[in-house]
């Protein structure tokens, strides 16, 4: 605890007293205090001191740490990141309230978190219902919930960070993620051929005791797996809180949602949070450099880099996008706020669909949007497969993008002053850039010219206004 201020802790002192089923005079009592202490206590009308702490965890044979908590620090960083959205500029939140209210009123503070969460779900579910023109992504599909369900909550899980964090030490203390399965849950880790795993890159044998893993694997692959299945023995209960909070119309969406849910633990544990958010500060947020360091691949790293938003410690906020070379969206996170179209395709112009030209090389561009909007991103080719002879492999790019005003913190923008950006739209149908010549599509709600006195060099011309 913090010795230069007082620290009030009612309402943690109310609950835990409940919860061990005690009147105010029962702790009293048990802590050689008077009733009436013990109610200025719990009405923030008194600070709770050291020794007092101590009587508690002496009495009640509880972790001090357990008692203490974090001062509301977590909650009140929670509570400050909710009430920057827009919907709330307009109203006066002093931060020194709205610490008091995270402080004093947890309970009304996790009710409004709650809510505020299941807005975002589903302002994203009207935004589907409404896009209309493509009637296959619909509220009811499961890669659109399990996407709606990352993005309402900025794909960001506390509570994994933490469990995987202490994980990471468990098995570092123990050798590393083999010697810890062996010693926590006696699984050794085998290697075997592909025709032997039949199609799977892991299993989990329980009747011979053992992890099975595919041995045409890379380093990197090997360790996610053998992290995703420590995420999957450890840590379910936590994705079924988590999952509690969601809303799915079927299992499949929810199954694809735990299924992210154990890639961002196993990635947790392999990348931990307070570790890697010092690294990619020292490193400039240098992907290809903080993924040597930490054993991972580029596009495991890149993805890591989109869960940075812990309350109290974020850095970067990065946007994720995975497509193959037909343009097939495989893989959507955003952190950054960047308007990527929900339905069709994305601007031909940007350069995440050229980087197949240049593979396993990063390309970096500033972009700007039709409303003004700026942003910085880096591109690159990634492989998925292979690891022998005549194994199929799949080429896909990926591109992290941040806002313009974060870009200079990245290695990638050290060496130049930013040249003038690449205009680009969200999507064709709602772009209305009339001179481009890469467009697919008209815009919607515009009125196309004939053609039949003059040809346009776009492939469309549209009246203006």
């Amino acid at each position: 605890m913090a010795k230069d201020r007082p620290v009030y802790m009612g309402p943690r002192l109310r609950r835990l007293r409940r919860d061990l089923g005690l009147t105010q005079a029962d702790m009293a009592a048990d802590l050689d205090i008077s009733a009436s202490y013990v109610a200025l206590l719990e009405r923030n009308q008194r600070p709770l001191t050291a020794d007092m702490l101590l009587r508690l965890a002496r009495t009640y044979k509880l972790d001090m740490a357990e008692v203490a908590g974090d001062g509301g620090a977590e909650q009140t960083a929670r509570l400050h990141a909710v009430l920057k959205d827009p919907m709330f500029a307009d109203i006066d939140l002093p931060g020194l309230a709205t610490g008091d209210v995270a402080v004093n009123y947890p309970g009304i503070t996790e009710a409004l978190l709650r809510l505020y969460t299941s807005y975002r779900e589903e302002h994203l579910a009207l935004a589907d219902r409404g896009a209309g023109s493509e009637p296959q992504e619909d509220v009811a599909d499961p890669v659109a919930e399990s996407r709606r369900f990352l993005a309402a909550r900025r794909n960001s899980f506390p509570l994994l960070d933490d469990a995987a964090e202490k994980l990471a030490a468990e098995a570092e203390a123990e050798g590393g993620l083999t010697a810890w399965l062996k010693s926590r849950h006696n699984l050794r880790v085998r290697r075997l051929p592909s025709d032997v795993m039949a199609g799977s890159m892991r299993r989990l044998d329980r009747h011979r005791d053992a992890v099975l893993l595919d041995d045409t694997l890379d380093g990197a692959s090997s360790a996610f797996q053998l992290a995703l299945q420590i995420a999957y023995l450890e840590m379910r209960k936590l994705f079924d809180t988590i999952l509690k909070e969601g809303q799915f119309a079927g299992t499949s969406g929810q199954r694809l949602a735990r299924r992210a849910l154990a890639s961002y633990g196993a990635a947790a544990i392999l990348m931990p949070y307070s570790a890697f958010a010092k690294a990619v500060e020292a490193r400039r947020y240098d992907v290809e450099a903080l993924a040597r360091q930490f054993g991972a691949s580029f596009e495991q790293t890149a993805h890591r880099l989109t869960t940075l938003q812990k309350p109290g410690q974020e850095r970067v906020p990065f946007f994720f996008l995975r497509v193959d070379p037909a343009g097939n969206v495989s893989k959507r996170l955003d952190g950054a706020g960047f308007p990527f179209a929900r339905h069709g395709g994305s601007c031909p112009l940007w350069s995440v669909h050229r980087v197949f030209e240049t593979p396993r090389e990063v390309v970096t561009q500033w972009l700007e949007l039709p409303d003004g909007q700026r942003f910085f991103s880096i591109a690159r080719t990634v492989t998925a497969g292979g690891g022998g002879w005549g194994a199929p492999r799949v080429e896909r790019a990926i591109a992290l993008c941040c806002a313009a005003e974060h870009a200079h913190r990245l290695i990638y923008t050290q060496d130049a002053p930013p040249p003038e950006p690449t205009p680009i739209g969200v999507t064709c149908r709602l772009c209305h850039r009339a001179q481009c010549m890469a467009r697919s599509a008209p815009p919607i709600g515009r009125d196309m010219l004939p053609d039949d006195y003059r040809r346009t060099r776009a492939p469309f011309g549209f009246a203006d206004g």
